[in-house]
């Protein structure tokens, strides 16, 4: 029994659910949500709450009500309040910028790298912090993940690009481990 899935989403004021078969639209003021479910299971809209019901038992069924319950409550919480990572780029002559809807990093290879921001995805640079926000809680830990998948953080300096509150464990270089 998923103690996820027993649990009913409540809808905040100011976001509709719709659920038609196994289409659920999210629509809040930041924006609208559509995902499609699995018919294994039940999806209902009671007050302003949304309830998931397996309709048989079996491990698939048990596992899926609790992803679905929590994507579902993802969507509701995205088009309310969004989502948001953000990036900390350390290393000396290491930087980005923003050219439109265009990152351009500088992360000490001998070309920029420029990647394009997907549509519904915000990217704020400031100094050396990057904040990823949007409405989809998926795309915005999917587009965070690539920009640090760029220049992930060495052990030694820690040079590179890590979440703001990630914890790099740091190594000892060759010449504090042979003085010991």
């Amino acid at each position: 029994m998923s103690r996820i899935g027993k649990k009913p989403i409540i809808i905040p004021e100011g976001v509709d659910v719709t659920i038609e078969g196994g289409k659920v639209k999210v629509k809040g003021p930041l924006g609208e949500l559509e995902r499609v479910f699995d018919t294994s299971i039940f999806i209902e809209k009671v007050e302003n709450t949304v309830k998931l019901t397996p309709k048989r038992k079996g491990v698939k069924t048990n596992a899926l009500w609790g992803t679905y319950a929590s994507l579902v409550n993802g969507m509701v919480e995205g088009v309310s309040k969004g989502f948001s990572k953000s990036l900390i780029i350390e290393g000396i002559g290491y930087r980005a910028q923003l050219e439109g809807k265009t990152l351009v990093l500088n992360l000490g290879f001998s070309h920029q790298i420029r990647m394009e921001a997907p549509e519904g995805i915000n990217i704020k640079v400031e100094k050396n912090k990057m904040a990823v926000s949007g409405i989809d809680k998926q795309l915005v830990g999917e587009t965070a993940a690539k920009i640090r998948a760029l220049k992930k953080p060495e052990p030694y300096k820690g040079k590179g690009i890590r979440y703001e509150n990630e914890i790099i464990r740091r190594k000892a270089g060759k010449k504090t481990v042979g003085a010991a």
